[in-house]
């Protein structure tokens, strides 16, 4: 048997013409995964709540208001970089479809930072409640037993370096000292003496070492913070002839520079631990969440208090500050039953929402809950066992098993967004994708037995 060779019969293979065939590519595209999900998203009424409108001066807009939401979800789908993200609408027509567009290969898109820029704008016109009302009147036909919850909380971490105290001086130190450099340049005077060059090799030699000694640690934490109080203070004298110039980046971080060495000073010198720390330069509003988890005890990101209904979850409240989610209990009930416009019965949460408040709410309003019970066994104990265990089965397979497949699929286990803003928006279309997904499967199912 002679083997062809691919340029052999490369000229032998037609691609179908898209203008003409147009209604069978998308008929196609339906019956995807990703197809699933474009027919599962009430696509205007999401543009009414992000306010989105078409320019009408200026040079038309790449991505439609409908193209910029399906970005969105589609970079959650895909669980991909940005950069990634317009290779692939490039070069794949389902793509295009879900996003609106349609790209010429002669002229892709090769500018990727789209992407963010669209992010940015959504993150500023994102109102979490109202959008997840629009996307429950729609779901509700797709989900059963409304009268029944599960509640939870975790954490969505942000992608940042694991902070220690050395750590965070030493980048305040090294970005006030470019600084420093840079407004002596646009001054034309020379830049102050700092021996910035022995302090660079020092924390070089320290990072270097595998196990510093505590007195190694204590030594280099004073003298860089010290180091840090002196390029401060000098910076803030050149600032005065320099402050209209400055962009409102540079004055957070300058601000986040000037209370990380308030804090660290407080607690080395003076034992005062800080209220509200901040653990990043690039983002002051992380703080650190105890978990008190065995692998990780201490996590920095948003947490999330969720509840799901039939499998699809929602969001209740989210902070980048700690909470005690067992206080929530009752406003997650109210927030559920204005969603679903049904009165909650049943309710699965685990220990810590078992508050003797929360006992006397669930009792008040008559709903079953899979709490431990206290005082002496009633003689129903078997019956309030058997409903218990049913709840705690749905929570602990359905709503926990979620909390990994969302991190795990759908790009939220390291949020790479760089605003408080945009991670706001990273998670909420994080969770919603792997929603719309599920409705999508059931919208098909329902078409099929229908037919």
């Amino acid at each position: 048997m002679k083997i062809r060779r691919f340029t052999d019969f490369q000229s032998e293979i037609k691609f179908p013409n898209f203008d003409k065939d147009y209604s069978e590519l998308y008929d196609t595209f339906l019956q995807t995964r990703l197809g699933e999900l474009y027919q599962a998203i009430p696509w205007q009424e999401m543009i009414d709540c992000f306010g989105l409108v078409k320019n009408k001066k200026g040079p038309e807009a790449k991505f439609s208001p409908r193209g910029k939401i399906a970005l969105m979800f589609l970079k959650h789908y895909a669980g991909c970089s940005d950069e990634k993200l317009i290779e692939h609408i490039n070069a794949n027509i389902h793509y295009q479809i879900f996003c609106d567009i349609i790209i010429s290969p002669l002229h892709p898109i090769e500018n990727y930072k789209i992407v963010s820029e669209i992010r940015c704008e959504l993150s500023l016109k994102i109102d979490v409640p109202k959008l997840q009302a629009v996307l429950v009147e729609n779901w509700k036909p797709f989900m059963a037993n409304l009268n029944s919850i599960c509640m939870d909380a975790t954490c969505y971490e942000s992608d940042i370096r694991y902070p220690t105290d050395i750590k965070l001086i030493w980048e305040a130190v090294f970005w006030n000292h470019k600084n420093l450099k840079r407004i002596s340049g646009c001054l034309k005077i020379r830049t102050a003496r700092t021996k910035m060059i022995k302090w660079t090799k020092r924390y070089m030699n320290y990072s270097k070492s595998r196990k510093p000694s505590r007195k190694s640690k204590r030594s280099l934490r004073r003298g860089l913070l010290k180091l840090l109080k002196k390029i401060n203070a000098i910076l803030s004298d050149l600032e005065t002839q320099v402050i209209d110039e400055q962009t409102k980046t540079y004055w957070e971080r300058r601000s986040a520079s000037k209370k990380i060495l308030t804090q660290q000073s407080e607690y080395f010198f003076e034992g005062i631990n800080p209220k509200d720390r901040i653990v990043s330069m690039d983002k002051p509003y992380l703080r650190p969440i105890v978990r008190g988890k065995e692998v990780k005890k201490v996590e920095f990101g948003a947490k999330v208090n969720k509840f799901q209904v039939d499998g699809i979850g929602f969001i209740e409240h989210i902070s980048f500050d700690a909470f005690n989610e067992g206080t929530r209990l009752q406003s997650t009930i109210w927030t559920a039953q204005k969603l679903l416009k049904k009165k909650i019965k049943v309710v699965g949460a685990d220990a810590i929402y078992a508050t003797n408040a929360n006992r006397k709410f669930v009792t008040k309003h008559e709903i079953k809950t899979d709490f431990k019970r206290k005082g002496k066994p009633s003689k129903h104990k078997d019956h309030y066992a058997q409903l218990a265990k049913m709840i705690t089965k749905e929570r602990a397979t359905r709503l926990e098993g979620s909390f990994g497949t969302d991190k795990e699929y759908f790009l939220l286990k390291r949020i790479k967004a760089r605003t408080k803003q945009t991670e706001i928006l990273w998670i909420f279309f994080g969770i919603h994708t792997s929603n719309g997904l599920q409705i999508g499967k059931r919208m098909r199912k329902s078409v099929a037995k229908a037919a």
